[in-house]
């Protein structure tokens, strides 16, 4: 994926880890994902004893520059889900 196609996919997240703060999971927590995976995926998931639930919130932003190292080009790709820009020169 190029930056932009990357920051428009799908985003998942995985909540009720242990932390470094002490924190202790003691159920699997759960995995969030965004609208838009297959349901293949989802039941894949969920066949294999995780806990999924499908969200709208809650995966944050994004805006990123990739600069291609054979030629020195900037590539930007801006947050499409919310207001935002790429910049760079």
């Amino acid at each position: 994926m190029d930056v932009q196609a990357a920051g428009d996919a799908p985003r998942w997240r995985h909540v009720g880890s242990s932390t470094p703060t002490g924190d202790r999971m003691t159920d699997g927590g759960t995995v969030w994902l965004e609208p838009g995976f297959p349901v293949k995926t989802i039941d894949g998931l969920r066949s294999k004893g995780h806990r999924v639930e499908i969200r709208e919130r809650g995966f944050g932003g994004y805006q990123g520059i990739w600069i291609d190292p054979e030629t020195g080009m900037l590539h930007g790709g801006s947050e499409s889900r919310k207001d935002g820009c790429a910049l760079g020169y």
